[in-house]
């Protein structure tokens, strides 16, 4: 245990961020660099090291949380890291980007301000990569096995290294123009530089794999060559389609899915464009959706210079503090103030989009909408309480459906979906078709990334087994685990 009364003494204390002013004005990161080093230490002692560590439970990669804020408290960051990378291969991405079911999950939380276990999660990272601790692992020897892996978000990355460093040759296919899937491309800067996958990238080439981008598999190359070419094949292509809002105006010029809009913002601090060609500057932003990828687009529009910026969601605002079927330690909905929230804007709960009105030139204009309720289960409009919002750019950021079905990837490797829509693997992640296997969104649905990095992880051992009849990577979990699922 790290300090026996540390839950006693230390009060719970977080990042700081950059004041508001000024981070507005950039599109790095929100908190302050090294601002958690002269903290960390202690808070990680608030440990308890409890007897049944309910952290391991919240997390669906099994972090050793309890061993590693011992070494972070006693400052040994080699061994930390040593630690975190045992489950884990990309702690400063869920460092960043995970809500952290585990703190929801510590049993320091039943009575008093959980531990900070995401702030020394990307502490210990972040402290590695500074001394060097963070190399490349390549195999031994190599297998003569080779896989083919589709996508390269964190379940095709996970699953690419790991069965890179079993010892097979392992080609990552991504038909963007850059290697990273939505933590590229539909994560702004301002939550998760570029830097931290870039150097991820070049330890897995230093390791062996390669990477081949602007090719889609289905279009490019068809799942006949692929499977000729390789002896396995991870389908980890993400739930890419996203939820549309077919509702009168929608055909106006404006109204965009989130994930036209955010990977624009991107590409301009990839210096693709010197201005993004959507942008928010000057004009009346609604944002529908009240998740993540919505807070997302309220931070960017309020960095490109938005007039106003208003969030909706259709559902009623959540509480803060976890309602009675939401108990300890299961993962509650609570209110969330991002750091997109801190820099302002309005949020609207309970409210559904009617219609878009738009100008002669068929440009949106504004948008109506009406206050709704659950009444026996179904939704119901409010008589009288329609309003219009000013709308002259609308973000859709209502999350997705499955995977993206239009380029033939299903249909050609005749892969059977389940009744949610999504792929459908067995225990070992493996499809109906031999040597296929599947892992991420593309197989569980729309999900967070700490289960994308362990389904990445989890198939990469199906696929170790199935070309060479035995392995020795771990298995975190299995696809028909849901008990986590948020």
């Amino acid at each position: 245990m790290a300090d026996p009364k540390g839950f006693l003494t230390t009060p719970r204390e977080t990042a700081c961020s950059r004041p508001v002013a000024d981070r507005l004005k950039d599109w790095n990161e929100v908190y302050v660099p090294g601002s958690l080093l002269p903290i960390i230490s202690k808070q990680a002692g608030r440990c308890m090291d409890c007897g049944i560590p309910f952290c391991h439970n919240g997390c669906p990669l099994g972090n050793l949380i309890p061993e590693w804020n011992d070494y972070a408290y006693r400052e040994d960051w080699a061994a930390a890291s040593e630690r975190l990378h045992a489950t884990n291969n990309f702690p400063e991405f869920t460092g960043r980007l995970c809500p952290a079911p585990c703190e929801s999950a510590c049993v320091l939380g039943i009575n008093q301000p959980a531990v900070t276990i995401k702030n020394v999660e990307v502490s210990i990272i972040d402290k590695a990569w500074d001394n060097g601790d963070v190399t490349p692992q390549a195999p031994e020897r190599l297998s003569g096995k080779t896989a083919a892996v589709i996508g390269s978000g964190p379940a095709g990355l996970a699953a690419a290294q790991q069965l890179t460093r079993a010892g097979h040759t392992v080609v990552v296919y991504e038909r963007a123009d850059r290697i990273g899937g939505l933590l590229r491309y539909g994560i702004p800067e301002f939550k998760m530089e570029k830097v931290h996958i870039n150097r991820r990238i070049e330890q897995m080439r230093a390791e062996g794999t390669k990477f081949r981008t602007g090719i889609e598999v289905g279009r490019d190359i068809t799942a006949t060559d692929l499977r000729k070419r390789f002896d396995a094949v991870v389908i980890a292509a993400g739930a890419t389609v996203s939820r549309d809002l077919p509702v009168p105006g929608r055909e106006l010029n404006g109204i965009h899915l989130a994930m036209e809009y955010l990977p624009l913002a991107n590409k301009v601090q990839e210096g693709d464009f010197l201005a993004p060609p959507i942008t928010a500057e000057g004009k009346h932003v609604v944002v529908i959706g009240g998740g993540d990828t919505g807070a997302d687009c309220v931070g960017t529009a309020h960095r490109q210079g938005a007039a106003s910026v208003t969030q909706l969601e259709i559902m009623p605002k959540p509480g803060e503090d976890r309602n009675a079927n939401q108990p300890w330690p299961t993962f509650p909905m609570l209110y969330k103030v991002t750091s997109a929230h801190e820099e302002g804007g309005e949020r609207v709960y309970s409210v559904s989009t009617t219609h878009f009105e738009g100008d002669e030139d068929g440009n949106v204009q504004s948008l109506h909408l009406v206050e709704v309720a659950f009444e026996d289960g179904k939704l119901v409009q409010k008589p009288g309480t329609e309003r219009v919002l000013p709308a002259q750019l609308v973000t859709l950021a209502m999350g997705f459906t499955g995977t993206d079905q239009a380029n033939g990837l299903v249909e050609q490797f005749g892969l059977e979906l389940d009744a949610r829509g999504n792929i459908d693997r067995d225990a070992a992640y493996a499809t109906n078709v031999d040597g296929v296997f599947v892992a991420g969104d593309a197989g569980r649905g729309q999900s967070l990334i700490v289960w994308a990095i362990a389904e990445g992880r989890s198939a990469a051992r199906g696929v170790d087994r199935f070309l060479t009849g035995s392995s020795a990577l771990p298995y975190p979990v299995k696809p028909t685990d849901r008990s986590l699922t948020v």
